[in-house]
């Protein structure tokens, strides 16, 4: 069961903290700033940890997910979906193993769901997935920042898992049609780190002698990447494609999985419904809209209500950018559209910059059938 406890945090000066973890320890734009240069450790109480030890591991995880981990290195990361029948998103986590366990961080948003689910699809196989929250934290920062904190290691390798976003993994594809990407530059890393590990973290920063940033200041920096998040930017309806996840956490040639045909189709001869877009906002104000705010076609100046296209999913103030956000429009949404989002102060202009393209999928080069086709074919 997922622990509940004190956030260990909370003594820090200046220390924000809430159900979700420590929020900021007083100036997020600074925070940012501090954690993009590697100053900075972000304790990540949104997240947790799954433990999936056994022989049969990696193979069964292979079998369920979107991800290629039959023969995953120890070390190495990655990062895995769990879709529906229909191709849609219900479960992410990020992976690295160590020879002798899986280890899954997840927002622990989805922790439990994520977990019920894998207990369900064991059979009879050697594996047995345990939520480690009584056992472990997790610590974001860059790799270099990680490198001031003992992560775990109980089968001799660290716990610590790079994203690799946003480089197209093998097997992946992606969307984005800027290079270079806007999350090229990212260094994020997360570190498994003990209890006791934790602790001390927080008994270091509270003395002042380690730096801390909050988790507003890490989601800042998350989107402006474009990077995509369980938590925030999947519905009920995500698919991969739209997000563009296929890049990182979808293996489009690995064998059957739950929800791959409709993966192989929206790829190669479709185009997914909706597409995810990154908003610069106004800045003139200082309101940033709600998760789920609509996102809608027209100006701030028009005198009517422009037709809703897309909601916001995640919404930061960033130290360089200002005011942004990712939102998931409907895909004939144009691209040079003048757009606004709906704020508690009213509407907000919004240039979008296009992460998912309209025409995204459909690589393969299939001949259409006309009718003239067929008549010709009879003959």
């Amino acid at each position: 069961m997922t622990r509940s406890m004190t956030d260990p945090f909370a003594a820090v000066p200046g220390a924000v903290v809430d159900d979700a973890g420590l929020q900021h320890v007083g100036s997020p734009l600074v925070e940012q700033r501090r954690l993009a240069a590697g100053a900075a450790l972000a304790p990540r109480r949104d997240r947790a940890v799954i433990a999936v030890p056994g022989e049969d591991r990696l193979t069964w995880l292979d079998s369920l997910s979107s991800q290629a981990l039959a023969r995953l290195a120890p070390g190495v990361s990655t990062e895995l979906l769990i879709l529906d029948p229909q191709g849609h998103v219900e479960h992410a986590a990020s992976v690295v193993d160590d020879g002798e366990t899986t280890w899954l961080i997840a927002d622990r948003a989805d922790v439990e769901g994520l977990f019920g689910w894998l207990r369900k699809m064991r059979f009879r196989l050697r594996v047995d997935p345990r939520i480690a929250d009584d056992e472990y934290a997790v610590v974001g920062g860059t790799a270099a920042a990680l490198e001031r904190i003992s992560p775990a290691s109980p089968s001799g390798v660290p716990l610590v898992w790079r994203d690799p976003w946003p480089s197209v993994a093998p097997g992946g594809h992606a969307y984005a049609p800027v290079d270079p990407h806007p999350g090229a530059d990212r260094d994020w890393a997360e570190a498994i780190v003990t209890r006791e590990e934790e602790l001390r973290i927080a008994d270091a920063a509270t003395r002042g002698e380690l730096e801390l940033a909050g988790i507003a200041a890490a989601e800042a920096l998350r989107v402006a990447a474009w990077r995509p998040r369980w938590s925030t930017d999947v519905d009920e309806r995500a698919l991969p494609h739209e997000l563009d996840w296929l890049r990182t956490a979808v293996h489009l040639e690995k064998g059957c999985y739950r929800g791959q045909e409709t993966i192989a189709k929206v790829h190669n001869l479709g185009h997914p419904p909706r597409r995810i877009v990154a908003l610069q906002l106004d800045g003139s104000g200082s309101v940033l809209p709600e998760h789920g705010a609509a996102v809608r076609l027209g100006s701030v100046n028009s005198a009517e209500v422009g037709t809703e296209v897309g909601t916001v999913t995640s919404a930061a103030l960033h130290y360089e950018e200002g005011p942004i956000a990712l939102a998931v429009v409907r895909r004939t949404t144009p691209v040079d559209a003048p757009l606004t989002v709906d704020t508690a102060d009213g509407p907000v202009a919004a240039a979008q910059e296009t992460v998912v393209p309209p025409d995204a999928g459909a690589t393969a080069n299939v001949p259409r059938i006309t009718r003239l086709s067929r008549r010709a074919a009879a003959q």
